[in-house]
């Protein structure tokens, strides 16, 4: 049996959110990371303080506006990318 995989093909291309720098307010920058991604207030920190750290992958690049402006005026650097496509090697 051949393995086969298909690419679909979507008008919104999935987004990346990637913290850059925490800058002076941590703090806030954690409540922010927590409230963005679901993670406990010590994987927020961490998460938080190891930069640079993807945020969220796979959202739309609405979505993703909206979270690196939340992580902005927290008083972090952040930002989007496209996700790159996956690779699949052909047989």
């Amino acid at each position: 049996m051949a393995d086969e995989y298909f690419l679909l093909v979507c008008d919104d291309v999935p987004h990346v959110v990637v913290l850059t720098d925490p800058g002076i307010r941590v703090t806030d920058v954690v409540q922010v990371v927590r409230r963005l991604t679901g993670l406990s207030l010590w994987r927020s920190k961490a998460l938080a303080t190891q930069v640079p750290a993807v945020v969220l992958t796979c959202v739309p690049e609405k979505d993703a506006a909206a979270a690196v402006s939340a992580l902005r005026d927290a008083g972090a650097r952040a930002g989007t990318r496209e996700q790159p496509e996956p690779y699949f090697p052909r047989r």
